[in-house]
């Protein structure tokens, strides 16, 4: 039986089945639980973020406080040995010391911006006070009473906080005796006033709290917690603060905080038995964590909807099959028809694919071969831009090490440091100039900074100060005094200079005495126009045409390899400036160096175009 005349059996379309809309209850009842390890992981992440930010704002405020007390601790005992003072003490009964001594204290005062200062003596009765013309001043008033003033009779430095019990405002102190040998003859007592510690704080959502060794609030940035307890204290210490009274009231009211509201982080100040705490209200957490939720609950919702719609268009899809099934059942007995014709064409074609696949293996190992002579020719061009662009550094580190030498050997230790260090510098510059050039082969772009012409130039000079000085070139600057700014990059801006003024040389090189380049500034609309003019040869017309091709060159391959102008030109296009190449009316080569102008007062961040 000939093929065209086989039968075969014919099977049954496949149909798929229909979706049921419970598998996509289903999923919706899969995916719901995962919104909880979302909010947990959201929780976290904006917990620990909050933590970190209010330690860092702790650590600041920490700093500050312990500045503002460190800047007076030394202070009293300072204080106690001033001669107008001691008088005082020896003559409490004169006037004149007293009011010397209160004169002194208030100029005191004024000069090291503390609160008031004053001197008690022995008993613990005011002498002097830098407040003694004031309403509410502190001589002849006892206060003895006071820890610091006990403390100071004992030889310590004496440190208290409360609140004055003259002037009613709270204040830190700070007591030191004043001693005449081995015996005591009065105290100086220094108090600084904290509130402007509690205004450093702003109005932001976290809370300040500094409680003292009781625990009781002397400082925050809510004025309803000061002098609340936030523990409770026993006996002992009630009748200490008691006898001390550092506090408007005896009996202190207790601090109740939600700790659940609250993320708290806490700073122990071992110096004055201090604790600063730091309260970040939980909402600062619980808003994103919100939003992160009610986004991931909008995604959810969105994927659900998705789901369902492909449901709905994949039913139209299988009643669509259903109905085009028996017209593809006609269909296939036709094609089997036209099966066997086919084989053959099949047989042609198989050859034909073997052969397209041989000739696509043939075209992928000619373009593995093409990729890598592009590699080598890159590598052949960076190497050549690599040695073109150090060479000038290498003979400038060449000349100062030989200078150094010679400096060391007459002992000239200074002046061969400052040749090291220009050493330095040069190496510097040399790496910058390969990291530069490998910057330049990726065409990165930042913005520019504002840089100073007139230091570029005499940077670029001095690196070619000592071959000018060899050719006996004359350099006549004709430069405004005033220092103009420019949009650049200061390391690109100065090896084009670098660059510029080489070819200048070279071109004088080749023209007998005299020789001389003239460097010209102007400052226009449009930026600053630096012009630099030799009295060499010039340009032929072949050079102004393709100067700015790279390895073009009209020196021998011992002097360069023409790729000092294409570099040249292409950072200054990059800076958003122009490179014009001319010869001058007068003779000799004129190229102008355009850039755009920098305000002194605009700050350009301090990024170079190609880092």
């Amino acid at each position: 039986m000939r093929p065209s005349q086989r039968r075969t059996r014919m099977t049954p379309p496949f149909i798929p089945r229909r979706p049921r809309w419970r598998n996509l209850v289903l999923l919706a009842i899969v995916l719901v639980p995962l919104l909880w390890p979302l909010e947990q992981l959201a929780t976290r992440y904006y917990t620990n973020e909050l933590l970190e930010q209010n330690r860092q704002t702790l650590d600041l405020y920490v700093a500050n406080l312990l500045g503002s007390l460190r800047r007076y601790e030394v202070l009293p005992r300072i204080l106690g040995d001033l001669p107008a003072l001691r008088e005082a003490l020896y003559a409490a009964d004169e006037p004149r010391a007293r009011d010397s001594a209160n004169r002194l204290l208030k100029r005191l005062r004024h000069e090291t911006g503390a609160d008031v200062i004053y001197l008690m003596e022995p008993g613990g009765d005011t002498l002097a006070a830098s407040n003694w013309d004031d309403a509410d001043s502190f001589v002849g008033r006892n206060f003895a009473f006071r820890p610091y003033f006990r403390q100071a009779l004992a030889g310590r430095l004496g440190r208290f906080f409360g609140l004055g019990t003259t002037s009613g405002k709270r204040g830190y102190y700070f007591a030191s005796a004043v001693r005449d040998g081995n015996r005591i003859i009065g105290v100086v007592v220094v108090k600084i006033d904290l509130d402007h510690t509690e205004m450093l704080w702003g109005n932001t959502p976290a809370q300040l709290l500094v409680t003292d060794h009781y625990g009781v609030v002397i400082l925050t940035s809510k004025p309803e917690w000061r002098f609340r307890a936030t523990r409770a204290m026993d006996a002992e210490e009630r009748e200490q603060l008691a006898f001390d009274q550092p506090y408007p009231t005896r009996e202190t009211k207790d601090l109740t905080l939600d700790l659940t509201a609250w993320l708290i982080q806490s700073r122990e100040l071992k110096e004055t038995g201090w604790t600063v705490r730091i309260l970040a209200p939980t909402t600062q957490v619980e808003r994103p964590v919100r939003t992160v939720v009610a986004i991931g609950a909008t995604v959810l919702v969105a994927l659900l909807l998705w789901v369902g719609l492909l449901m709905q268009r994949r039913r139209h899809f299988v009643d669509r099959i259903a109905m085009e099934a028996k017209a593809r059942q006609d269909l296939e007995q036709r094609v089997q028809a036209r099966t066997q014709d086919l084989q053959a064409l099949n047989e042609r074609l198989k050859d034909e694919v073997l052969e397209r696949e041989h000739a696509q293996q043939e075209l992928v190992r000619a373009q593995d071969e093409l990729l890598q002579a592009g590699k080598l020719s890159a590598l052949g061009t960076m190497s050549a831009s690599i040695s073109h662009e150090l060479n000038q550094p290498l003979a400038a580190i060449r000349s100062y090490a030989d200078n150094a030498r010679v400096l060391l050997d007459h002992q000239r230790n200074e002046d061969a440091r400052a040749n090291l260090q220009l050493i330095s510098e040069l190496t510097g510059r040399m790496a910058s100039i390969i990291a530069h050039l490998r910057a330049f082969a990726r065409r990165d772009r930042h913005a520019p900074e504002r840089v100073a012409l007139q230091p570029a130039i005499d940077d670029a000079l001095a690196l070619l100060a000592k071959r000018r000085q060899a050719m006996g070139v004359e350099l006549i600057r004709d430069l405004p005094d005033a220092t103009l700014w420019v949009q650049a990059g200061e390391t690109r801006l100065r090896q084009v200079l670098s660059n510029l003024l080489a070819n200048a040389l070279d071109a004088l090189a080749e023209r007998p005495l005299p020789r001389r380049i003239r460097l010209s500034a102007s400052q226009h609309e449009e930026g600053v126009t630096l012009s630099l003019h030799d009295n060499g040869p010039g340009f032929s017309a072949e050079a102004l045409g393709r100067a700015r091709e790279p390895f073009f060159t009209t020196k021998t391959s011992a002097q360069g390899l023409g790729l000092g102008l294409a570099i040249c030109d292409t950072l200054i296009r990059a800076l958003g400036g122009e490179l014009s190449l001319g010869n001058h009316p007068d003779g000799g080569a004129l190229v102008s160096l355009t850039l755009r102008w920098a305000d002194q007062g605009r700050a350009f961040p301090n990024e170079d175009y190609l880092q």
